[in-house]
C-alpha cells in the first residue's frame, strides 16, 4: 500500500479533463470536477449535490492503511482470504447480501456464489423485487433521461419528491428552449423543480388515486376527481408525457401493485398518445447487479445459484430479512463498496460473516467468526461500470485517486480459486 496516496487522472478524464462520473447515485452525473483538499480528501466544489458531498466525506487519507481483520484482530490479506475461504467451504447455505458493487463485482460474485450454492440479494432487494414483479406481470413502458430532456413537454411526478434522494434530477431532465410543465400527483411540489409546476391531490391515498385514474383511462368511466380528468386531457394533448415515480417511496405493502397500476395507466394512454415511465431506483449498484445476475442466470436477484443444481428464484422466500429471521443461512457474505453499510440488525451473532466493504466500515464485535476485508470503491479507487437509472446506458467509471485497495472482483476471484478442488 502507498504511504502517500495521490489523486490520479483516468483515461476518461484524459479525453475530457474536467469530467468525472459520480458512482453514488444512479443518475451517474458525468460533468463533475474533483479537486483534492489540503488533507488529501476528495471534493467537488463546483457541483451542488449534497448526496455527492456526503459520499465523498466518507473517504479519507487513512483508507489506504485500513487492514483486514479476523474476529476484530488486524491481520494480513492472505490470512483474511484463507479464513474467508474456509468459512465458505464449510457453509451449506450462504447468503450473499448487500451486493453494493458494480458490474465486474457482480460477475465475479456470481461465480463464487455458484460454487457455494449461495442465495443472492441486494441491500435494496425489496424495491428491486417490487419492480421486477411488476415488470414480469405487466411489462413496462420505459423512457430515458435523454428522451425526457429532449421530448417531454409534460412530466407527471407520482407520489414522490425526486430531489430528496436524487438532488440533480430536475437539472438532468431540463430541456433547453422548450416549454415543459410538471404536475405532481399525490404529493407536494418538489422545491427543486425548475419548471412550471403544480400539485394535485397532494394528500390522497396513492391506491385510491390510481384506482380512480385507471377507471378513467381504461374504462372511460366518470370519476369524482376533476383534477385527474383535467390532467388526463392534458396528457392526451401533450406531445410526450413522462411519468416519474420512485418505487422506494410507494407504500411498503403492495408497492408492486401500485407500480402495476401506474404501468396500466400509461399503457392505456399509449393507445392514443405517447407516454413512458421513469422509475427512480437502482441505488448502490442495484440496477447493475440485478442486470448482471439476470444475464448470467436468467433470473433476477433473490435467486439461489449452484453449479450442477437447478436455479431457484423466489422473491419472498429469499428476502434477506426473511432468511435471517428464520435462521435459514449458515454464513453471510456482506458486500458494501460504496458506503460503510452496517450488517443487518437481524443477523444472528453466531452466524459466520465475511464483510467485503468500504474501508471506513465499522466492524462490530461478534461471537461468530467475522472476517473483514476493505475493498476499492468503483469510481473512487478503481474503474468500473454501472447502469444508469433508466438502464439504457452503462457508464464507465474512472478512479479518482491512487489508493492500493483490492477490487471486489479480485477478492471474489481469489476466493473462488481457493475453493476450487486442486
Amino acid at each position: 500500500m502507498h504511504d502517500s496516496p495521490t489523486l490520479t487522472t483516468s483515461n476518461a478524464q484524459a479525453a475530457a479533463p474536467n469530467a468525472w462520473t459520480c458512482p453514488f447515485c444512479p443518475l451517474l452525473c458525468d460533468d463533475i470536477t474533483l479537486a483534492p483538499g489540503a488533507d488529501q480528501r476528495l471534493a467537488a466544489p463546483h457541483t451542488d449535490c449534497p448526496r455527492l458531498a456526503g459520499s465523498l466525506a466518507r473517504f479519507g487519507p487513512n483508507d489506504a492503511n485500513r487492514k483486514p481483520t479476523i474476529d476484530g484482530q488486524i491481520t494480513d490479506p492472505e490470512a483474511a482470504l484463507s479464513r474467508a475461504a474456509s468459512i465458505l467451504s464449510g457453509a451449506h447455505r450462504p447468503l450473499f447480501g448487500g451486493l453494493a458493487t458494480d458490474v465486474a463485482g457482480a460477475r465475479a460474485l456470481y461465480e463464487l456464489a455458484a460454487q457455494c450454492g449461495a442465495i443472492l440479494d441486494h441491500l435494496h432487494g425489496d424495491t428491486l423485487a417490487d419492480s421486477n414483479r411488476a415488470l414480469q406481470d405487466r411489462g413496462s413502458f420505459f423512457t430515458t433521461l435523454s428522451e425526457v430532456r429532449s421530448r417531454a413537454d409534460l412530466i407527471v411526478v407520482f407520489a414522490c419528491e425526486p430531489s430528496r434522494r436524487y438532488p440533480r434530477f430536475f437539472e438532468r431532465i431540463a430541456g433547453v428552449g422548450r416549454d415543459v410543465s410538471v404536475v405532481f400527483v399525490g404529493c407536494d411540489i418538489d422545491p427543486a423543480a425548475n419548471m412550471r409546476a403544480e400539485s394535485i391531490l397532494p394528500n390522497a391515498d396513492p391506491f385510491d388515486t390510481l384506482a380512480l385514474w385507471s377507471a378513467l383511462v381504461e374504462g372511460g368511466r366518470s370519476i369524482p376527481a376533476a383534477e385527474l380528468v383535467a390532467l388526463t386531457e392534458r396528457v392526451g394533448l401533450a406531445k410526450y408525457t413522462a411519468f416519474v415515480y420512485e418505487p422506494a417511496t410507494l407504500p411498503t405493502q403492495h408497492a408492486a401493485l401500485a407500480i402495476e397500476a401506474l404501468q396500466r395507466i400509461v399503457k392505456a394512454i399509449n393507445r392514443t398518445a405517447r407516454a413512458g415511465t421513469l422509475a427512480l431506483t437502482g441505488d448502490d449498484g442495484a440496477a447493475s447487479v440485478n442486470q448482471a445476475i439476470t444475464w448470467l442466470s436468467g433470473f433476477p436477484l433473490r435467486t439461489r445459484v449452484a453449479y450442477g443444481l437447478p436455479l431457484d428464484h423466489d422473491a419472498h422466500r429469499y428476502r434477506t430479512e426473511t432468511l435471517l429471521q428464520r435462521d435459514e443461512i449458515d454464513a453471510l457474505v456482506w458486500v458494501s463498496s460504496f458506503a460503510p453499510e452496517p450488517l443487518p440488525a437481524s443477523l444472528d451473532d453466531d452466524v459466520p460473516a465475511i464483510i467485503l466493504a468500504h474501508p471506513a466500515t465499522t466492524v462490530p464485535a461478534r461471537r461468530g467468526p467475522t472476517v473483514f476485508i476493505p475493498v476499492a470503491t468503483p469510481g473512487i479507487d478503481c474503474g468500473g461500470h454501472l447502469f444508469r437509472v433508466d438502464t439504457s446506458v452503462v457508464a464507465p467509471l474512472a478512479a479518482a485517486r491512487d489508493y492500493a485497495l483490492p477490487t471486489l472482483a479480485a477478492i471474489a476471484a481469489r476466493l473462488a480459486q481457493a475453493r476450487r478442488p486442486s
